[in-house]
């Protein structure tokens, strides 16, 4: 085992040097920022150096989620504690996609996840995955022996930081497959478990179904900025006739949903930078020399739930009917260590059940009760998906956007994203092959549909079961089926629909009933963050004139512009009404409003004011003049129809007496009232919340407006990157909002929060060349 400097040579294909007697062998160089670019012969090799420069950053926060997932909470924080949320500089544990105490965490994990099935899932695989998490794995163990006793205070000498298993790695991904199925019904899993000796049901009244609480938690969880923006420019609308991308994934700034930077090579075989996500070992979003590419989260639904009928006969309640056959459960018994007062570990016990179609659940409240008659099932085309990795690693091999289409067709791993992407000829590219039940437009209408808000259909008859592609794994949509487009000029996604993929073609599907409902909605009003973001490429075309073309600088001002477009479609109607009132705190905001440049940047002067207005003004009823049209979907709706101005004027004078009582003032600068502190400095942030004012860039903040402003980002912009091409390959700049460390004591800490503060756009080195010239260049070499 050793670990040495290293040089190497300028040729881009040249390998590391051979090794002589060692099994594992990395150079791992970092460049500025503390990006890794991590080169090796072999894909262990690989694995093994990425998982030692992501320890060295984020440890802490990696030891941690490895206890949530292996459901391990408990036995070392208590079972009614709760992951800690960031604040400070905390690293933060709690996970953005539920909201569980350590003992319902520890038994969701426990009894959803399936060992056996993830294992004969990978064991099916190919070799590249299995090998760089075999490396990972020992990465990971190399670091802590090398740093057993200089580990980060926040976990220096805890006994939860402990050696990873190959079994842990499979759970850290297979936990990021759920975050749009199994983790929003986690604690209804967890409430369908039986404790020991429950051999009969118990008696439970039926209830009517009630799904207004799903759909509430689902809204939620859109409303946080679980989303994103990217654009794909191709070669009629590109300047240097190639393509040009843009990505910009609003994500959690906490726990392993972070991006980490990185540049992974295997020369000859693999070669791609960009970010990974957690501690999953491949670059999710990125580029390689050929092709760039960002995901967005879809629109679709990436489960069902069905209705099982059960047989009377039994007591337990766990037989139930399909086709008219009997069909008993399966069932599964875990077990969790739950630390008590006294220091000792106290066990318990649940056993869950599961049918044909997936885990038995309960949800009271919205009617989904486990009685003698009925029970429901979730349906999960993520449990068990093991081809994330896989997937990634096909998208990262592209060498255009056609292989990279058909990488996902073939594949089939994406858990919940869209992807765009361009390439170096100038194609453009957007396709949601994100894993979806394959539940056709008919099923919906048939009789086989109970309760659309809770996607619930018949569990009895196997004809309103899940259906099959050719090709594509069991239950699913074969990508080559779903939403998908090429173009030459651009294609765009902020998270509405795959309808509005370009506004000069409308993508609606296959004749007569389209895709699956289950992908989205067509025909239906956008998000103000979709429209602007389609407005401002529209715009900027529109200046240049007929023949106008687009620049990497042009990605980059359009991912900053800031614009607040609910401002601009307000605000021409409301200002005048002002002039009128008779009312000298509404004159005054009307006025701070009137001399605001109606953007979220860091020197805008009341941006705070009309955030506060818009957050309530927002949800008035029949507040538009032009109604929406689905001819004109970036459009409309526009202006403020005459009857809701009185109401607008009441809600902006709610809002100025807001911020009086706050201390704040109407004009105070966005940056002095939107801030991400670190180690005691408040650093600015621009950028608006998207979904709700309109701003294409997007951040959600940890609180709401306090005399201290809004402190401390949440969710938003994260990795940003806008990438092109020239003979030598991607020309590429780019950032990680948070930056690569959550260790408060790292240099890694806070310097790409300052960038993103100033709009700078580091450069991202790609090349031999080019990583060996940047000033902040090291490098070394791991053995085993």
């Amino acid at each position: 085992m050793s670990l040495s400097a290293c040089d190497w040579g300028d040729d881009d294909d040249t390998a590391p040097p051979p090794a002589t007697a060692s099994r594992i062998q990395v150079d791992v160089a970092r460049t500025t920022h503390g990006v890794p670019h991590v080169r090796a012969n072999d894909f262990r090799s690989l694995g093994y150096g990425l998982a030692y420069a992501y320890a060295q950053d984020n440890v802490c926060m990696f030891a941690d989620s490895l206890l949530t997932v292996r459901g391990e909470r408990s036995a070392f924080f208590g079972g009614e504690a709760r992951p800690q949320r960031r604040s400070g500089d905390d690293y933060g544990a709690a996970s953005g996609f539920m909201d569980l105490k350590n003992e319902d965490s520890d038994f969701f994990f426990k009894g959803y996840l399936d060992l056996e099935q993830l294992r004969a899932g990978y064991a099916a695989g190919g070799a590249e995955p299995r090998e760089l998490l075999d490396g990972f794995v020992e990465g990971y163990n190399r670091y802590l022996k090398d740093y057993a006793n200089k580990l980060p205070a926040a976990c220096a000498g805890a006994k939860w930081v402990r050696p990873m298993t190959f079994d842990d790695m499979m759970l850290v991904i297979a936990e990021k497959a759920l975050h749009a199925s199994g983790q929003v019904f986690a604690k209804d899993f967890v409430a369908a478990g039986r404790a020991p000796g429950a051999a009969t049901l118990a008696k439970t009244s039926a209830r009517k179904l009630d799904p207004s609480t799903l759909v509430a938690q689902l809204d939620a969880l859109n409303r946080q900025g679980f989303g994103s923006n990217a654009l794909a420019v191709g070669r009629e609308l590109s300047a240097n006739g190639r393509g040009l991308l843009l990505g910009n994934p609003h994500y959690p700034w906490t726990t392993t949903d972070r991006f980490y930077q990185a540049h992974l090579t295997v020369p000859g075989r693999y070669d791609a930078m960009g970010v990974i996500i957690g501690g999953v070992p491949a670059v999710v979003i990125g580029f390689n020399r050929d092709v760039a590419w960002s995901h967005t989260v879809t629109t679709a639904y990436h489960f069902t739930t069905f209705r099982l009928a059960l047989d009377a006969g039994d007591a337990s309640g766990t037989t139930y009917l399909y086709d008219g056959e009997r069909i008993k459960m399966t069932s599964k018994s875990v077990e969790v260590e739950v630390l008590q007062a006294d220091g000792t570990l106290a066990r318990r016990s649940k056993t869950f059940w599961f049918s044909r179609q997936g885990a038995v659940i309960v949800r009271p409240e919205a009617g989904m009760t486990w009685t003698a008659n009925a029970a429901y099932a979730l349906a999960d085309p993520n449990r068990n998906n093991t081809r994330l990795l896989a997937q990634w690693l096909g998208i990262g091999t592209a060498t255009s956007t056609a292989a990279l289409k058909a990488s996902l067709d073939r594949v089939v791993g994406l858990p919940w994203v869209n992807t765009l992407a361009a390439d170096r000829d100038g194609n453009a590219l957007f396709a949601d092959a994100s894993v979806v039940p394959h539940m056709n437009a008919d099923k919906f209408v048939n009789g086989c549909l109970l309760l659309q808000a809770a996607l619930l259909f018949d569990g009895s008859r196997s004809s309103c079961g899940w259906g099959q592609d050719a090709g594509a794994p069991s239950g699913i949509y074969s990508p080559a089926n779903a939403p998908w487009m090429a173009r030459l000029d651009y294609v765009g996604n902020s998270n509405d629909s795959y309808w509005l993929t370009n506004p000069r073609q409308l993508l609606v599907g296959p004749a007569p009933l389209g895709f699956s409902p289950l992908y989205g909605r067509v025909g239906v009003e956008q998000s103000l963050r979709t429209r602007i973001g389609f407005r401002q490429v529209e715009d900027l075309l529109a200046q240049r004139g007929p023949n106008g073309k687009l620049t990497l600088a042009d990605m980059q001002a359009l991912a900053f512009s800031n614009r607040v477009y609910a401002a601009e479609l307000v605000l021409p109607q409301l200002l005048p009404a002002c002039e009128t009132s008779g009312d000298a705190v509404l004159r005054q905001a009307c006025s701070v409003l009137a001399n605001w440049d109606r953007r979220a940047d860091i020197d805008s002067r009341g941006a705070v004011l009309f955030r506060e207005f818009w957050s309530t003004a927002s949800a008035l009823p029949n507040k538009w003049a032009v109604p929406f049209d689905p001819r004109d979907p970036v459009n409309t709706p526009n202006g403020v129809a005459p009857s809701a101005i009185p109401a607008m004027l009441t809600a902006l004078r709610n809002a100025a007496l807001a911020l009086q009582a706050l201390g704040v003032p109407f004009d105070g600068r966005l940056g002095d009232y939107q801030v991400e502190p670190r180690n005691g400095v408040r650093i600015p942030l621009h950028g608006g919340n998207g979904n709700q004012e309109g701003t294409y860039g997007s951040l959600t903040m940890r609180s709401g407006l306090t005399s201290s402003g809004y402190v401390g980002a949440h969710w938003g912009q994260s990795y940003i990157q806008t990438v092109t091409f020239d003979e030598q390959g991607p020309v590429a700049q780019g950032m990680l909002t948070y930056g690569q460390s959550t260790d408060p004591a790292s240099p890694w800490y806070a310097d790409q929060t300052r960038v993103y503060s100033r709009k700078e756009w580091p450069l991202l080195p790609f090349t031999q060349e080019r990583i060996k010239a940047d000033p902040n260049y090291t490098s070394i070499t791991l053995r085993e």
